[in-house]
């Protein structure tokens, strides 16, 4: 049977510290360009791919001349500001060897819990692949503090799975995927092939601490699978030194741990729309708008607007009425109720003369919004 990898379309990949940087002895240029020979033999066969990276703190500490991680915030904060610049500068050149053009983001998780940023975000990284381009992702260290010190790119790298809606994230790492118990201290520890993700078993399995470089075990990768799973992402675990991993993985081979989301990708975003989002508003549309969000499943358009009700800010959840008043939908709104109101009955190439600037043409894009 196939691994959710060779189907996958979009694919977010990450990869940690220990491996980036060679076990912490600076960043390893053979890796990273084995990975992005991979990238490319992937983007070229049609597969949209996101790289999510740490390695910026061990890099900025060789280039620094320390050998222990250092434990003041500052110093921390400092090490990743001048490991960034290596750590991007070999993505870029490795990247565009294969043909590729690549583009750093750095993210903190609050970047995504802000619906507004949040749909910033989304669409940056949407362009980025719209244009083939690989997004390189990063947690931005220099200025986060909590997420410095009990962070991990595990999580973050969900995070981004869930924010572009992947098929399938893969973790690689310096293990060979989530084992039964210890591998180191009990020899009949099995590998775990594959598992449902959210598992509460897995957990207990995963107990225990990663590498000195970076800062996530495999606790962590666990954890960040059931994150993916919420949004009906599978994962996969895998050791990063693999001979062409990403090739296999996307060929169907078996590699590692795989571990399953039970709910499809869109029943996930549906209860997430419908059970986890509070309402800050409602606009009312009209039959037209009424008929095509119900039977065709179309996006809503500004034209379609007959009134907005409440106040709300772009990427608030809001409710869409039928002209009766009954609610149809709900979903993300792109434009804040003020600018709601200015572009309502109006066609979609007015909104820029209207406001002075345009986000997107969609009141609410289809993927954004969810039937009731």
């Amino acid at each position: 049977m196939n691994g959710v990898v060779a189907t996958a379309r979009r694919i977010v990949v990450k990869v940690g510290s220990s491996l980036v940087t060679n076990e912490g002895r600076g960043v390893d240029a053979e890796a990273i360009g084995n990975w992005s020979r991979q990238l490319a033999a992937l983007a070229g066969r049609g597969r949209e791919v996101v790289m999510v990276s740490s390695g910026a703190v061990a890099e900025g500490m060789k280039r620094l001349g320390w050998a222990a991680r250092p434990k003041e915030l500052h110093e921390q904060q400092a090490a990743a500001a001048v490991g960034q610049m290596g750590l991007v500068q070999m993505y870029e050149s490795s990247l565009a060897r294969h043909g590729l053009q690549s583009a750093q983001v750095l993210l903190t998780h609050a970047d995504l819990a802000d619906r507004e940023r949040y749909l910033n975000a989304r669409s940056t990284l949407l362009t980025l692949l719209a244009l083939k381009v690989v997004p390189v992702i990063n947690e931005n260290d220099t200025v986060v503090n909590d997420e410095i010190k009990f962070g991990d790119n595990d999580t973050l790298g969900a995070l981004v799975a869930n924010l572009v809606d992947a098929d399938a994230y893969v973790i690689l790492t310096d293990q060979r995927g989530l084992y039964s118990a210890d591998p180191r201290r009990d020899p009949a520890a099995r590998l775990v092939e594959e598992a449902a993700a959210g598992d509460p078993s897995l957990e207990a399995m995963a107990g225990g601490a990663g590498s000195g470089i970076g800062r996530g075990g495999m606790l962590t990768k666990v954890l960040a699978a059931r994150r993916a799973a919420g949004s009906g992402t599978s994962t996969v675990i895998a050791w990063g030194r693999e001979t062409d991993v990403l090739l296999r993985l996307a060929a169907g081979e078996r590699i590692g741990t795989q571990l399953t989301a039970a709910t499809a990708k869109l029943a996930a975003r549906k209860q997430w729309m419908l059970d986890h989002l509070q309402l800050r508003g409602s606009v009312t549309v009209d039959s037209g708008a009424t008929a095509k969000l119900r039977d065709e499943g179309k996006s809503l358009l500004p034209i379609g607007i007959t009134e907005v009700q409440g106040e709300f800010a772009r990427g608030d959840v809001i409710a869409v009425r039928s002209p009766e008043g009954v609610e149809i939908a709900r979903g993300l709104a792109n434009y804040s109720s003020a600018e709601a109101r200015l572009v309502a009955r109006r066609p979609s190439s007015q909104i820029e003369a209207l406001l002075g600037y345009a986000n997107e043409p969609e009141m609410i894009h289809r993927t954004n919004l969810v039937l009731v």
